[in-house]
């Protein structure tokens, strides 16, 4: 089977569609530039590497089977990222993207992510010589610059990052459909990305992979740690495909975004602080300590000046995003914080640190999971929102511990 999309044929994929629109092999190799025999040995190369036949020859023509489907499915996906990346680049071509090969596609995405054309042939299987000829190529084809020289750095221009957006999408589906068919018999191992805001990291992210790893030893992780802000390129980018965290209070048109649960913030300070222990401490005394606050134009730096919005404003000596850096100021000195129960749940449960008072009214914010509209899941992923969904509601996992937030996680 094949395991690399870049080793698979743009115009052979092109073709599986053909076939299914028309049924025949004749007609196909008309609409994709092919003789009839090269077709015929395109569509047996595709069928060896994926490992399946893709079509039934019937009296009525020829059928796409079950695998084929699933293949034409992530093929259509793919060439419509690439068709859209090129919409509008080109002066010199209708259809640029009908002309592009794999190997001009894998040569441009290593330029893109190495940032030189030495380091992105040290990073492939290609030559400095061939990368450039390849992008050479593409630019040919597009009739203008999809990167600017500087010296021996390089970096995308505005036609150049939508073509690597679209490259990235169109490869992503493919990986997809590799492990679609790959799931079937049962061989390899399949990547889930994903980013992870500061809100899923301490609970919701760690609890589904454990439940996942459990469940399909298969599955592989790829997670990053960012803001909203450094997450959702990635995202739209087919870097990653999922962003786990706080929602945004808003629709996104290109963006899908699905609540799981509910957080809303506490006190927290050291175990030694003067108030711990104050189960309903007033606006007076929260405003005589010291306080660590989150970044400015944060939604959580926000939630805390809402909360003293009415009375006077504590002295706040600390900016701080790092939750490890804020347990450990909590514990040397008096200080206060906002911060989500998941986020303190292990140094309470330790004795390191208290929660002052109940949750904060007015301070809900909604956990989920945000995806491209455009994404559709394997079923690898699909069983991974599955785990975070259980995670978040607290089911219990199966063969695993009993829930860490019903056993007394804060």
């Amino acid at each position: 089977m094949a395991t690399d999309p870049f080793d698979l044929n743009l115009r052979h994929l092109r073709a599986l569609l053909a076939i299914r629109e028309h049924g025949s092999i004749t007609a196909a190799a008309d609409v994709v530039s092919l003789s009839q025999p090269a077709l015929t040995q395109g569509l047996a190369k595709l069928e060896r590497q994926f490992g399946y036949s893709f079509f039934e020859r019937r009296s009525g023509g020829m059928v796409p089977t079950a695998m084929g489907e699933i293949v034409i499915e992530r093929a259509s996906a793919a060439l419509d990222h690439l068709s859209q990346a090129a919409k509008g680049l080109s002066g010199v071509f209708q259809y640029p993207e009908r002309l592009m090969t794999m190997t001009q596609l894998r040569a441009f995405l290593a330029l893109a992510e190495a940032g030189s054309f030495a380091a992105a042939a040290h990073g492939s299987t290609l030559s400095q010589t061939a990368v450039h000829r390849a992008v050479g190529d593409l630019e040919h084809m597009i009739g203008g610059k999809l990167v600017e020289r500087r010296g021996r750095a390089v970096w995308l221009n505005s036609a150049g990052k939508k073509l690597a957006r679209g490259t990235r999408l169109a490869v992503a589906e493919i990986v997809a459909a590799l492990a679609d068919i790959g799931r079937d018999s049962g061989s390899g191992s399949e990547l889930i990305a994903f980013g992870a805001l500061p809100l899923s990291r301490p609970y919701l992210v760690p609890a589904a992979m454990a439940r996942m790893a459990r469940s399909d030893p298969r599955a592989a992780f790829k997670v990053l740690e960012g803001s909203w802000r450094e997450l959702v390129e990635p995202l739209r980018d087919g870097v990653i495909d999922i962003i786990v965290g706080a929602l945004r209070p808003y629709e996104i048109a290109d963006l899908y975004q699905l609540p799981l649960t509910e957080d809303r913030l506490v006190i927290a300070a050291g175990s030694q602080h003067p108030l711990a222990g104050v189960e309903k401490p007033s606006m007076e005394q929260l405003a005589a300590y010291p306080w660590i606050v989150a970044p400015a134009n944060s939604p959580l730096r926000e939630q805390w000046e809402n909360l003293f919005a009415e009375v006077t404003t504590p002295s706040t000596p600390v900016e701080c995003g790092s939750v490890m850096i804020i347990g450990r100021l909590l514990t040397e000195a008096n200080f206060l914080t906002l911060l989500s129960p998941d986020q303190v749940a292990l140094q309470i449960r330790s004795g390191l640190l208290t929660q002052v008072g109940p949750p904060l009214e007015g301070t809900k914010r909604v956990v989920g999971i945000t995806t491209r509209r455009s994404w559709r899941p394997t079923a690898t992923q699909r069983r991974f929102l599955e785990m975070l969904g259980d995670a978040a509601t607290g089911e219990a996992a199966e063969g695993g511990p009993s829930d860490l937030r019903a056993s007394g996680w804060v």
